[in-house]
């Protein structure tokens, strides 16, 4: 019994690594993306793009306040 529970906690802990890698990357592109101004020069900014960073930042400060128990998910 103790070798199957070792082997399912290997199996998730490589899990938990590789959903880990996922977001570190994520997280990479969307930083070097942000560092180049979401690759728009000040003359192309619209009211659109406006609404797409809105979105952007909507959808994330979703995931941070799960990550931080913030918001809706304050316990």
């Amino acid at each position: 019994m103790t070798n199957r529970r070792v082997t399912d906690n290997a199996k998730a802990i490589d899990a938990f690594v590789a959903a880990k890698c996922e977001i570190d990357a994520m997280l990479d592109r969307l930083t070097a993306l942000s560092n180049n101004h979401f690759d728009l020069h000040p003359d192309e900014i619209s009211w659109g793009h406006v609404g797409t960073l809105t979105h952007y930042a909507s959808v994330l400060r979703q995931i941070t306040d799960s990550a931080f128990k913030k918001g809706e998910h304050k316990e």
